[in-house]
C-alpha cells in the first residue's frame, strides 16, 4: 500500500506567528526548516523569506496551522489555528482537532469605514466565528485525512509527491476557499493546512487478548453544505445536501481493513422551507429537469465508489410519500445496472418500539453487502480485497434514521473483517464482546450527534438505541427536547447559520464597494405589529379570565373577544409563516434550488 504521507508532501507542523505593523511572518519551526512566510498587510502579497528577516521587534506567538485568508468589508483577514487537541494516531500519523482560532485583520485601523460598514463587518466576523465554533474541524500535517484507505492505495507515485493541499479531495477540504491564494503558489503549500469537517474517533481495543485499533471517520462535503431546512436535494452539478462519507477502519498487526458508506439528501430538486409549522411540507420542483442533476450525482458516485445500493428510509405515507415515489421512479428511469434501490419505511416498521424489525432490512441487504465486500490490505502492503460498491443511505435529514442503519451495516462488515484477521474466533459475535460493543455503540452515537449538530443544530435523535441497542422512555423524552430545540433553531436562527456557512465556503464574496449590503433587509410593518397584537390580545384574555366582570356573560364576552383576536392574529402569522422565519440573506436559496 502506498505511503499515506511523505516528508515532501507533509505540511509544517510547528509554526510561530510574528506580527509587525507592516507584515505577518509565519515561521516554520520543524527540525531543519528555515522557511518563513511573509504576508504584506498592505499589498496582501505572500512571499517566502528566511528567519533572519523577521524583525526582533515583532510580537510572537505559537500557532498550529493557517486556515487561510478572507476578504470582508474592512479588508483581508488571516485565520489561524491557535489551539489543538490530539485525537490519536492513524498509522503513526498524529491527528488533531482544531479547538480555537483567531481572525486577524490586515488593516491596523477601521477609521476608513462608515458606521454601516463597521456594523456589516462586525456581522461578517460573527458569522466566521460561528462557523469556527461548531465542533468538528480536524487536520493532520503528515496524513491525508480527506481520502479513504482504498483511494490512497490506488494512487500514483506522482500523487505521493504532491503537497497535502494539492492531493486532498476538494469535497472534504472545508478551508479550500480560504486557501485559494495559497493554492496558486506551490512553493508555499507546506504552510497550508487542509482541514476537514465532520467526526473522528479512534480506540485501541482488545478481543480475545488481541489488540487492534478501531477508527470511525466521517467527512462532511463542503459542496451544497448548509443547514437542515434551507439546503435539501441537489444542485445543478449533482452535489447532494448533507453529503457525508463515513469510513470505519481496523488496524491489526500491520493489516488494514476499511468499510465506507455515504449518506446524502434525496438527489433531485426539492425543498422544505421553514414556515413556522412543526414539519413543513416538502415541495418537489416542477420547473426543472430532475434527471440531469440526478444522473450527474450518480455518475460521480459511481466514479468515486463503484456500485450504488440506495437505502431510502423515508415514510411511505403522508408528506414524505411523494419523495419516495419520485426517487424509486427516477432510479427505474435511469436504468443503470450499477444503481439499485431499496425502500424501507423506518418509522412504520419500527413503530411501538419494535426495533428488532430492523433485522428485516439487514437480511434484505446481506447478499448485496457480501458482494460489495470491504477494502483489506495485508501487513506486506498487498491489497487482498477491494470494496466494489457502497451503501448510500438517506432519510429526510440523513441524520437519525440513517445513522442507525449505517451502524448496523458497519457492524456486519466489522464482524467479517475481525474474523478474517483472526481477532474473532469462528462462531463468535461482536455483540457478545461486552467491552468492545460498548465502545462501538457509543462511538456511532457520538458520530450521530456530531453530524446532527453540524446540520440540524442539535444532537441526534434515537441515539439511545445506538448506544444501548434498546429504545427507552428517557430516550423518547430527550428526542422530544431535541426536536423542540431543532424547531426553534430551524425557524429563528438558521438563516444566520446558513449565511455563515455560505460566507466561509466562498458561496458569497464580500464586495468592499458594494453600495447596498444584503444584510440590510427592510422588514414589513406586520413583522413587528402582528406578534405584539397577538401577545397583547392573549394577555388580555388571561386577565379577563382572572379578573371576572360583574356578570359571567360580560366576562365571557371579553374572553371571547380577546381570545378570538389572539387566535386570529396567530392564524395570520402561521399563514404567512415563511415571512416570519429567519431566512438567509447572502445567497438566494430559491435560485440555488
Amino acid at each position: 500500500m502506498a505511503a499515506a504521507g511523505t516528508a515532501a508532501a507533509a505540511a509544517y507542523g510547528s509554526l510561530k506567528l510574528h506580527i509587525t505593523p507592516e507584515k505577518f511572518y509565519v515561521e516554520a519551526c520543524d527540525d531543519g526548516a528555515d522557511d518563513v512566510l511573509a504576508i504584506d498587510r498592505v499589498s496582501t502579497e505572500v512571499t517566502l523569506t528566511v528567519k533572519k528577516d523577521v524583525p526582533p521587534s515583532a510580537v510572537t506567538r505559537p500557532i498550529y496551522g493557517i486556515l487561510g485568508t478572507i476578504r470582508l468589508v474592512a479588508g483581508t483577514y488571516l485565520i489561524v489555528i491557535t489551539k489543538k487537541k490530539k485525537v490519536g494516531e492513524i498509522f503513526s500519523h498524529a491527528i488533531w482537532k482544531a479547538t480555537d482560532f483567531d481572525i486577524l485583520s490586515y488593516k491596523k485601523t477601521m477609521l476608513h469605514l462608515t458606521d454601516i460598514q463597521l456594523q456589516d463587518n462586525k456581522v461578517f466576523l460573527s458569522m466566521l466565528s460561528h462557523v469556527l465554533s461548531v465542533d468538528g474541524f480536524y487536520f493532520s500535517t503528515t496524513y491525508d485525512l480527506t481520502h479513504t484507505l482504498q483511494r490512497l492505495a490506488n494512487t500514483s507515485p506522482e500523487f505521493q509527491e504532491m503537497s497535502l493541499l494539492e492531493r486532498a479531495d476538494p469535497r472534504f477540504v472545508w478551508n479550500g476557499h480560504l486557501l485559494r491564494e495559497f493554492a496558486a503558489q506551490p512553493e508555499i503549500h507546506r504552510f497550508a493546512t487542509p482541514v476537514m469537517h465532520g467526526f473522528i474517533t479512534m480506540h485501541s481495543c482488545s478481543i480475545n487478548g488481541k489488540c487492534f485499533d478501531w477508527l470511525l471517520v466521517s467527512r462532511r462535503s463542503c459542496f451544497r453544505a448548509g443547514v437542515r431546512y434551507y439546503v435539501r436535494g441537489i444542485d445543478s452539478e449533482g452535489h447532494a445536501a448533507n453529503f457525508v462519507e463515513t469510513e470505519q477502519i481496523v488496524h491489526y498487526k500491520g493489516s488494514k481493513a476499511s468499510f465506507v458508506q455515504t449518506r446524502g439528501s434525496i438527489p433531485f430538486f426539492w425543498s422544505q422551507r421553514p414556515n413556522l409549522k412543526y414539519k413543513p411540507k416538502p415541495q418537489i420542483s416542477k420547473s426543472v429537469n430532475h434527471m440531469d442533476g440526478f444522473q450527474r450525482h450518480f455518475d460521480s458516485q459511481i466514479i468515486s465508489y463503484g456500485k450504488q445500493m440506495i437505502v431510502n428510509l423515508v415514510n411511505q405515507k403522508g408528506s414524505e410519500k411523494p419523495l419516495e415515489q419520485t426517487f424509486a421512479k427516477m432510479v427505474n428511469s435511469m436504468a443503470n445496472g450499477m444503481v439499485r434501490y431499496v425502500a424501507f419505511d423506518f418509522h412504520k416498521e419500527c413503530s411501538r418500539m419494535r426495533w428488532d424489525r430492523l433485522q428485516i432490512l439487514m437480511d434484505q441487504l446481506a447478499e448485496q453487502q457480501d458482494e460489495f465486500s470491504y477494502f483489506l490490505v495485508d501487513s506486506d502492503g498487498k491489497t487482498v480485497t477491494q470494496q466494489e460498491g457502497i451503501f448510500r443511505s438517506n432519510c429526510m435529514d440523513c441524520l437519525d434514521r440513517t445513522n442507525v442503519i449505517q451502524s448496523l451495516l458497519a457492524r456486519r462488515s466489522l464482524q467479517a473483517q475481525l474474523q478474517r484477521l483472526g481477532v474473532l474466533h469462528v462462531g463468535q459475535r461482536i455483540e457478545e464482546q461486552a467491552d468492545f460493543e460498548k465502545i462501538y455503540k457509543n462511538a456511532w452515537a457520538d458520530n450521530a450527534n456530531a453530524c446532527a449538530k453540524q446540520y440540524a443544530g442539535t444532537g441526534a435523535l434515537k441515539t439511545d438505541y445506538t448506544r444501548t441497542g434498546k429504545r427507552t422512555q428517557w430516550g423518547l423524552i430527550m428526542d422530544g427536547w431535541n426536536s423542540l430545540i431543532r424547531y426553534y433553531k430551524n425557524n429563528f436562527s438558521d438563516g444566520f447559520r446558513q449565511d455563515a456557512i455560505d460566507l466561509f465556503l466562498g458561496n458569497y464574496s464580500v464586495d468592499e464597494v458594494e453600495p447596498a449590503s444584503p444584510l440590510h433587509v427592510k422588514k414589513d410593518w406586520k413583522f413587528l405589529a402582528l406578534p405584539i397584537i397577538m401577545v397583547v390580545a392573549f394577555s388580555m384574555c388571561i386577565i379577563c379570565l382572572l379578573m371576572a366582570g360583574d356578570t359571567w356573560t360580560e366576562t365571557l364576552a371579553y374572553v371571547l373577544f380577546w381570545g378570538s383576536a389572539s387566535f386570529g392574529t396567530f392564524a395570520i402569522i402561521l399563514y404567512n409563516g415563511k415571512d416570519f422565519v429567519d431566512a438567509p440573506k447572502l445567497v438566494q436559496k430559491e435560485k440555488m434550488d
